[in-house]
């Protein structure tokens, strides 16, 4: 446990908190007995709370409420989107061959319903950033599908959007991004313009775990469902919506637009905690010569293996991150840090890195506690390394 004896949560990019108004709008929700697609009194007043957080959430990306579908989460939004077949009209547009990014979420990285043969990984630099000359070689073979995640989960690393749509537009490829881990930390309203499709996910901002959405920049050109069988969501996805949650969600999505003008903090807060664990090392902070999220630091040393950190931080009383959730529990090195390293990067995939991602209700003493602890196991390593350091 911490000196203030409570824990510090610093785990966001894997699930922020519950906000107060996801909570609140989750538990009115509760009481709407009616099924949304129910035409009685009940029935109509649920379907009313569906259409005002499908506002909201369509609000904070800068669409109309007729482009967003909800679903499970991010990960069934992906494998919705991640399909050869889309439709305009009463046409099917087949899009054969797909592209993701190497460093991609492995929702995205495994290619949704896409065959292996037919999946591209396109490489990165050693800040996480994709190769466009590998990207436009793709491009030029046709038409396709390039889907990407806009913020690393591990790294907080962000693609150069426009300068990837511009090579899209030129080649005939549709575009999908995963802007889960930018949602309530950098606007993304500019973004739809872009792509074909968005993709988020509620418990990254503050709703309930178990919902997400995709949303389309023109509802006629749409994939081809994932779950069929009723006329929900424009019968883009069938079965009845989970009420509490998608309404949880809108509560989330509205105050994270709200919250978007304090992503200052954020930025402050995250160079603060740059700038003192770089004088540990200073190659010790992964990504420093490129933009990334303003609340998201990876740390990577080969002196020490990040799983063995990240215990060592949790029997602290600190909570943080050896890699993405969705990650965890797997073999192996890092395929973010595997892909790095190929890019260029200096750093041993093998050890791991260690992610902190924080939030507005972070506070500058948690970052330093945080530090604080992070320091005494870096010294302990030196120690180790040459008893003469102590």
């Amino acid at each position: 446990m911490t000196a203030s004896g409570r824990r510090i949560y610093l785990d966001y990019n894997a699930s922020a908190p519950l906000l107060p108004e996801a909570r609140e709008a989750f538990v009115r929700a509760l009481d709407l007995v009616g099924n949304p697609s129910s035409v009685h009194s009940e029935g109509r007043a649920a379907r009313a709370a569906l259409a005002r957080a499908r506002a909201q959430v369509a609000g904070l990306v800068g669409a109309s409420a007729d482009q967003v579908v909800f679903t499970s989460g991010a990960s069934e939004a992906a494998s919705t989107c991640l399909t050869p077949n889309w439709r305009s009209g009463g046409q099917i547009t087949t899009l054969e061959r797909l592209a993701v990014l190497d460093t991609d979420h492995p929702c995205i990285r495994e290619g949704g319903r896409y065959p292996a043969a037919a999946i591209t990984r396109l490489g990165v630099d050693r800040n996480g950033v994709v190769d466009f000359e590998t990207l436009t070689t793709w491009a030029e073979a046709g038409p396709g599908l390039l889907a990407m995640s806009v913020a690393n989960s591990e790294t907080g690393a962000l693609q150069r959007v426009e300068a990837i749509s511009a090579i899209c537009r030129d080649h005939g490829i549709r575009l999908v991004l995963d802007v889960v881990q930018m949602v309530g930390r950098l606007p993304i309203d500019s973004l739809l313009p872009l792509c074909d499709a968005i993709i988020l996910s509620g418990h990254k901002i503050g709703a309930s775990k178990g919902v997400g959405a995709f949303v389309l920049r023109d509802e006629r050109f749409r994939p081809d469902p994932l779950i069929t069988g009723g006329a929900q969501e424009t019968r883009q996805r069938a079965g009845t919506e989970a009420l509490p949650l998608v309404v949880a969600f809108g509560a989330a999505a509205e105050a994270a637009g709200l919250r978007l003008g304090r992503s200052g903090e954020l930025r402050e807060k995250r160079q603060r905690l740059v700038e003192r664990l770089s004088r540990l090392d200073a190659s010790l902070v992964l990504g420093q010569d490129h933009t990334t999220l303003p609340q998201t630091v990876a740390l990577h040393h080969p002196r020490f293996r990040a799983e063995t950190v990240q215990i060592a931080l949790d029997l602290q009383g600190i909570a943080v991150s050896a890699g993405s959730a969705c990650s965890s529990g797997k073999l192996g090195a890092s395929h973010v840090l595997l892909a790095l390293r190929n890019g260029g990067a200096a750093i041993e995939p093998e050890t791991g890195a260690i992610r902190v991602s924080f939030g507005l209700e972070t506070t500058a003493s948690d970052l330093d506690a945080f530090a604080d602890a992070f320091e005494r196991i870096w010294m302990k390593s030196l120690e180790k390394e040459d008893p003469r350091a102590a």
